[in-house]
């Protein structure tokens, strides 16, 4: 029994020597196969090369700036309401309204590009269907805009208040379109002084009633109103406009021009009031205006003589008072104003003056001046002789004769020779498209 027992346990420990011995020569061939191969990776072996790292797609594009991305949608749907019979707008397309015709664009404060104007000048647009082109719905869309140029469409009803929030909006252009009603007082609404409005064009519309004193208190550097309905009165702030350039022309207007006028002594450049039905004598105010180089009453209904003030417009090039009931004598101080005597232009004709001087007689002989058809004995082209005395057996006398010879700038007359007159910006608005500034 003792001798059985002892034969397996010895058979048993010869087997599992044996087993150990082929399990550690497989181990060491492995590993050295493994070494043969040169692979490492994380400071382990490994079988095979581990696999490629995935690739890296580059990034999706940045999505549009918000501020870019809103004004390219409200163009975009702005012309599926419009009739655009000269394809001003087709291409108003694709993702880059910065590339859309009349669309100017800029860098906005906090960094975004923007639409910041606005110019569809003469593009003829109107509202689909025989519909009303309103301005709501795209001016009222973009409140990045600094200027909205609209010349020459036929845009009509309301200007949206929301312009009266918007920071940098400096220039409104809706001259030559459907405009009715009184005048715009969204226009009117007080900002902060660095954001108003510097130039106002509403000619050439149906604009009627009065023109608000509101007006003249905006830090407005050009005023076109011309070419509407309005009636009424100035208002009696008118001079405290700091505007260079006003027109009121052809509209009908009445009453006397404002004494204030010479308040705007430092700022006032050119200022047509012709073809209204403004009445009464000139004010001597006007002499205040040492910097105008244009001022036209043409075509209207004032009277009196002409103010010896007028003789301290040391700027004056274009002096037009003709188609009105002036009378009396032509100053000679006036007549020898550099800015008229260097091609300037004095029109005095279709008047009542009875005499001038030599100085005057000059300007006549030069062509600067045109006195024809008044009542000046010895110069052609003259009314007939019952005209006149019919005229003069009912004039009245203005009131304050003697301010009609004050003389503000105490006989002070530039004897420097200026430039040959410039070209006036005003006498453009009188055409009702574009007007090329």
């Amino acid at each position: 029994m003792g001798t059985r027992y002892m034969c397996a346990l010895l058979i048993l420990s010869l087997l599992l020597h044996s087993f150990m011995f082929i399990g550690a020569e497989e181990g060491v061939g492995g590993r050295e196969t493994i070494r043969a191969s040169g692979h490492v990776q994380g400071g382990y072996f490994y079988g095979s090369p581990p696999p490629p790292p995935p690739k890296c797609h580059p990034p999706p594009p940045p999505p549009p700036p918000v501020r870019l991305e809103r004004a390219r949608r409200a163009l975009e749907k702005f012309t599926r309401l419009v009739d655009d019979p000269n394809g001003y707008t087709s291409n108003w397309k694709g993702s880059d309204a910065c590339k859309f015709r009349g669309v100017r664009c800029a860098k906005y404060p906090d960094g975004q590009q923007a639409v910041a104007g606005l110019d569809l000048n003469g593009a003829g647009l109107s509202g689909k269907k025989c519909t009303a082109l309103m301005l709501s719905g795209l001016l009222d869309r973009i409140p990045e805009l600094t200027f909205f140029h609209v010349n020459s469409n036929n845009f009509s009803g309301a200007i949206p208040t929301d312009i009266t929030k918007y920071k940098f909006f400096f220039e409104l252009d809706l001259s030559n379109n459907k405009l009715e009603g009184e005048f715009p007082k969204e226009v009117l609404q007080p900002k902060p002084k660095d954001q108003q409005l510097v130039f106002l064009d509403l000619r050439f519309n149906r604009l009627s009633g009065p023109i608000p004193p509101q007006l003249f208190d905006l830090d407005l550097d050009v005023i076109f109103i011309n070419n509407n309905e309005f009636t009424g009165n100035l208002p009696d702030n008118f001079g405290s406009t700091p505007a260079r350039y006003l027109t009121f022309a052809n509209n009908q207007l009445t009453g006397p021009i404002p004494p204030s006028i010479g308040k705007a002594s430092k700022t006032l450049t050119e200022v047509l009031f012709l073809g209204n039905h403004f009445q009464g004598c000139l004010p001597f105010q006007i002499g205040y205006l040492v910097k105008a180089t244009v001022f036209d009453v043409s075509k209207n209904s004032l009277t009196g003589p002409i103010p010896h003030s007028f003789a301290c417009l040391a700027s004056i090039q274009f002096l037009n008072l003709e188609h009105n009931q002036f009378y009396g004598e032509v100053p000679e101080m006036l007549c020898q104003l550099p800015g008229l005597r260097n091609n300037g232009s004095l029109s005095l004709s279709d008047n009542y003056f009875t005499q001038v001087g030599p100085a005057c007689r000059n300007l006549i002989k030069n062509k600067v001046l045109d006195v024809s058809n008044n009542c000046i004995l010895g110069l052609p082209n003259q009314r007939p002789h019952g005209q006149c005395t019919e005229f003069f057996s009912k004039i009245k006398p203005c009131p304050n004769p003697k301010n009609l010879h004050y003389v503000p700038c105490k006989g002070y007359y530039p004897h420097t020779h200026p430039a040959a007159a410039a070209p006036p910006l005003t006498y453009n608005s009188l055409n009702p498209h574009h007007l090329h500034r």
